[in-house]
């Protein structure tokens, strides 16, 4: 997907890409907004973000598209010089950071990397992001467990919290409005980030780490309240 307000180099890169390589542009959108509804219904393996978006900042756009779409590798494209902002690009995420004037065959090695899962940075500025990580890292000190709860995406917490309640995939898709499909899509990015099997294991972490809240019982109607709770909890794991 590309990101640019720029249509007229938007539509150029489509068709350098699509006659030079084998990668397909499936999407040219102008704003943050536009790229969020078209991530509701489809997943490109790697996005293409131009930082100068006029009104919108492209840091909050590429957090935004990264809390929706974790999985997607981000490759900034950009005519952005400043340091500064290259950097704060690498620490949100970005897979790599490339200049626009470059020449093509530059560009599209660049994609084949980030694709491939591999980072595409000046060395120099690398250097200096990997020490802000861990110097970041030892002030933390944060527990395996404290690590892979702060991975996980606002929207992936959405999931969580609904699963807990004992909601089936269809009914989160529409209290989220999203397709089913994409809340498979959060739920495999969950038991991965999660280290859980299973719906059980999850509801399981979820309530011991506070991502959910444990249902009350009703004590004014005997054993009624813990009755719902077991239903909720079965209705979760058959879905």
């Amino acid at each position: 997907m590309l990101i640019d307000r720029d249509r007229l180099f938007c539509h150029g890169l489509r068709t350098l890409i699509t006659a030079n390589s084998t990668f397909r542009v499936v999407s040219e959108v102008k704003t943050g907004a536009e790229a969020l509804v078209f991530l509701e219904s489809d997943h490109p393996d790697l996005i293409l973000l131009e930082l100068d978006l006029g009104a919108e900042s492209g840091l909050d756009v590429m957090q935004a598209l990264l809390e929706v779409e974790s999985t997607t590798s981000m490759l900034v494209l950009t005519h952005i010089r400043n340091a500064e902002t290259h950097r704060k690009a690498m620490l949100l995420g970005a897979s790599g950071v490339i200049q626009k004037e470059v020449e093509l065959d530059v560009l599209l090695k660049a994609i084949e990397k980030v694709h491939a899962g591999e980072i595409w940075y000046d060395r120099s500025k690398m250097g200096g992001v990997l020490r802000d990580i861990v110097r970041n890292a030892r002030a933390k000190k944060e527990d395996p467990t404290a690590i892979k709860v702060a991975s996980l995406t606002r929207r992936e917490h959405e999931v969580i919290g609904l699963i807990s309640k004992g909601l089936k995939n269809r009914e989160i898709g529409t209290r989220l409005f999203i397709s089913e499909t994409t809340v498979r899509h959060h739920l495999t990015s969950v038991f991965e980030k999660l280290g859980v099997s299973n719906r059980l294991e999850l509801i399981i972490f979820a309530f011991s780490q506070g991502l959910a809240s444990l249902p009350e019982n009703d004590q004014s109607h005997g054993n009624r309240g813990g009755q719902s709770s077991g239903v909720q909890v079965v209705s979760a794991m058959q879905n």
